[in-house]
């Protein structure tokens, strides 16, 4: 039994040289992170947005396009992203204009507080919401509140979705020809010119960009 301790005893590092060790350990790693932090934290990033400044200045700025639906990279002449909803009034107001997606953004299309609602499919007030929304564009759309889309009613993940579905598209043509007195067809056609389909070919579904949309309605002058 002694002749076990005494040999433990024996193997076991002084105490120097595990603060030696701990110390070699300890400035290894502070340059790691100090190499890390340069590397992946500013190097990486600069040059991927110089390469991207480069490469797509438009899209690197934002996909920003003035009121003409011109790209432009100035923000003072950037009427809004591509990217980005915005709201152009509840379905009982802006009757001119072409809707969007819900937002539960923070107020609605904050950009700071981008996010979902969070509520479960079965939640009471997800379903109280959806009714609600249902209903009020139903009325503005003068429609069948079973026929109005999903995406009608319902938030998307972000909150700051720029698309429509063709049919929420579609369904909104005759009370945006109404209010601006101008022939169904022409408004259907303008949609239809916007009509993006699926990237791809086959990644995700044929959509219709409301901002874009609404500034080539804002171009037709009625």
């Amino acid at each position: 039994m002694s002749s076990s301790v005494q040999t433990a005893a024996v193997a076991q590092p002084p105490a120097g040289r595990a603060l030696a060790s701990l110390w070699r350990s300890s400035v290894a790693g502070l340059r790691m992170l100090v190499l890390l932090t340069v590397v992946l934290g500013i190097a990486y990033p600069l040059a991927v947005a110089g390469v991207a400044r480069i490469a797509f200045p438009w899209q690197a700025a934002g996909s920003l396009v003035t009121a003409d639906g011109d790209h432009t990279t100035s923000r003072s002449d950037a009427v809004g992203s591509v990217l980005i909803g915005q709201d152009f009034g509840v379905p009982d107001e802006g009757a001119q204009w072409f809707h969007g997606r819900p937002s539960v953004a923070g107020d609605g299309y904050d950009t700071l507080a981008s996010a979902g609602s969070n509520l479960g499919p079965l939640s009471p007030d997800l379903v109280a919401a959806i009714d609600e929304r249902r209903a009020a564009v139903a009325a503005a759309d003068s429609v069948d509140p079973a026929s109005v889309p999903a995406d009608a009613v319902t938030a998307s993940g972000s909150g700051l979705d720029p698309h429509v579905s063709p049919a929420y598209a579609d369904e909104q043509v005759a009370r945006v020809a109404t209010a601006r007195r101008l022939d169904p067809a022409t408004v259907r056609r303008l949609v239809a010119q916007h009509l993006d389909g699926r990237t791809l070919g086959y990644l995700g579904e044929p959509r219709v960009n409301v901002l874009a949309l609404n500034l080539a309605l804002a171009r037709l002058g009625a």
